[in-house]
């Protein structure tokens, strides 16, 4: 771990997916972060024209940025290409936990328990809704496989309902479906401390005006609370940390990740996905869990920081 004391930040943000917006506050937060503790910081947009050129100044590069083109392994390549260091998982890490349906894979195969996934052909408008029914019982939940803050999520509770969905999917994205479960949204962060990873206090999410924890629902605050930490049972709390440190480290990611889950009405924690580059707002999930583990918000963003991969060195 390094304290880059001397290096030249660039903290990237913005970028071009659907959580643009989530990413500019992310960034500004992190960078008024290092800046008040004297780090030599400068904000980047990676959505910006000029942006390959600008990072090549750049020492280490602090990704506080979300989504496609960003939290995929795309942006995680450019940075290996420059040979500039960067905070966060590497590419393969970052490609396969955005890639919701391989990284259940992968997670399930190191023994966590997911939900069953039917992944969708190219052109899902032309699915049959037997090929998601043959496998997945209603009610089920259709998802983009790429995409993150719960975009795009459709709940179908009867082959009509389903059918339509699959007519108004945007067909130049990949879906797959899998069960809706009620139950608990819980998030687990995990963060490498001293080099070795860490699970924070549980968080628990829970909706108070919608079905369940959407895209709408996470952008007012009106419509959830937090529970931090959850108030969960003990084989519960033991079960969700465990999975969060075996996919983390299933999927090979570094420096810090986010787990999600839901805790089903009879107590059984199920894996839904991984965030590889989670939100970095003031109060958002991480800095939430950070807070109860004593950790205060400067001091996370510094923690993060010196978990970046030096340039030195390749990594997949």
């Amino acid at each position: 771990m390094q304290s880059f004391e001397s290096a030249r930040i660039a903290v990237v943000s913005g970028g071009r997916s659907t959580e643009r917006e989530r990413s500019l506050m992310s960034g500004r937060a992190a960078w008024e972060a290092l800046d008040r503790q004297g780090y030599t910081t400068t904000l980047l947009d990676s959505a910006d024209k000029t942006f390959t050129d600008d990072i090549r100044s750049a020492d280490v590069a602090f990704l506080a940025i979300a989504g496609q083109y960003a939290e995929d392994g795309k942006l995680q390549g450019l940075l290996e290409h420059l040979n500039i260091s960067y905070t966060g998982s590497g590419v393969v890490a970052s490609a396969v936990g955005m890639h919701k349906a391989l990284a259940k894979t992968v997670v399930a195969a190191a023994g966590v328990a997911v939900l069953p996934t039917v992944t969708l052909p190219a052109h899902s408008g032309d699915v049959s809704t037997h090929t998601v029914t043959s496998t997945i019982a209603f009610p089920l939940i259709l998802k983009p496989l790429s995409e993150g803050g719960s975009i795009g999520m459709t709940v179908c509770r009867d082959t009509a309902q389903l059918a339509a969905a699959l007519r108004t999917i945007d067909p130049r994205e990949r879906w797959f479906a899998e069960p809706f479960t009620t139950g608990i949204p819980v998030s687990c962060g995990v963060l490498e401390i001293d080099g070795s990873p860490v699970a924070l206090p549980l968080l628990a999410t829970i909706p108070t005006d919608a079905e369940f924890y959407d895209y709408a629902t996470k952008r007012d605050k009106t419509k959830y609370r937090y529970e931090c930490p959850a108030n969960l049972s003990s084989p519960a709390l033991d079960a969700i940390t465990s999975a969060a440190l075996t996919a983390h480290d299933a999927l090979g990611c570094s420096g810090y990740s986010r787990s999600d889950f839901i805790v089903t009405p009879d107590g059984r924690p199920v894996w839904l996905e991984i965030n590889t580059l989670p939100g970095l707002s003031h109060t958002g999930n991480l800095a939430t869990m950070a807070a109860a583990a004593g950790i205060e918000y400067d001091q996370l963003i510094r923690m993060i920081l010196a978990t970046a991969h030096t340039a030195e060195g390749y990594r997949p």
